[in-house]
């Protein structure tokens, strides 16, 4: 009788794995949806200088290509973890602020996107997605993976791990996209901050193993993303884009080569 229990056992248990591959690699809930991340400081914090001609180059994209905006943080919210630093609040705390800010920058970017249906999505409301592009919509999220109170702790420090990059690629994904752009306002990736080194070379493509291993103190993504590009089903590619830039967005979005791609 053991034997016959440990052979269905092992039935049920190969039927399980060959079910989940083939989900793995069959369920892609919208593949040609652009993904794109608004930068926080590098971009919302600037206010209609920066913002205004982005979202016009949004507008005139969203007729060719289904596209959903993740919000940043930016100043606000590292202003907010440095604050819950001081009061020596858990890492749990720390995202629940930081995703307080990110709300209120999408809400932001919604309302001005709002007369060309833009619409703001809660993470509870994340199934609506395929809906809201069909009628046309630019839905607009928080940057903010929902972790919240549930937050891993960091290796080190205290500011959480997975901040508003990560919450881009996690939306990816999960709707089966292959690639995330992150709208800064730099070139794309460089040897180091160049606004402070101006000897800083410039990456313009890179396997996301050869970034790991370069270490670079300043990172333009989280490094976390790097990570989990290695395990990543679907997300292949994130394009860092120069938003401050006219053009270099569509050129993106159309698969043309501009800012920075880190591949794997």
């Amino acid at each position: 009788m053991t034997d016959k229990m440990n052979d269905l056992g092992n039935f049920m248990q190969d039927a399980l794995n060959d079910a989940a591959a083939n989900y793995q690699h069959d369920l892609q809930i919208l593949p040609n949806v652009k993904v794109m991340k608004m930068g926080g400081q590098s971009i919302t914090d600037r206010g209609r200088k920066a913002v205004f001609p982005i979202i016009d180059e949004i507008i005139e994209n969203k007729y060719k290509h289904d596209i959903i905006i993740t919000s940043g943080g930016g100043t606000r919210a590292r202003h907010s973890y440095q604050v819950g630093i001081d009061l020596n609040m858990p890492v749990g705390v720390l995202a629940e602020m930081g995703g307080a800010i990110t709300v209120q920058n999408a809400r932001m970017l919604q309302m001005v996107l709002a007369k060309h249906g833009g619409i703001f999505l809660d993470h509870l409301e994340f199934e609506k997605i395929p809906l809201f592009l069909r009628l046309g919509c630019i839905p607009v999220m928080p940057g903010m993976p929902p972790y919240s109170f549930w937050e891993d702790i960091p290796d080190f420090g205290s500011i959480p791990m997975h901040r508003t990059d990560c919450g881009a690629f996690f939306t990816a994904e999960a709707l089966g996209a292959d690639t995330v752009y992150f709208i800064k306002d730099e070139k794309g990736l460089f040897t180091d901050d160049p606004k402070k080194n101006p000897n800083a070379e410039f990456i313009p493509r890179i396997h996301v193993d050869e970034l790991i291993e370069m270490d670079l103190g300043d990172l333009i993504v989280e490094r976390v993303i790097l990570d989990y590009m290695k395990r990543s089903r679907f997300v292949k590619k994130l394009v860092i884009v120069n938003g401050m830039e006219k053009g270099e967005l569509t050129k993106a979005l159309n698969g043309e080569p501009t800012g920075t791609e880190i591949y794997v």
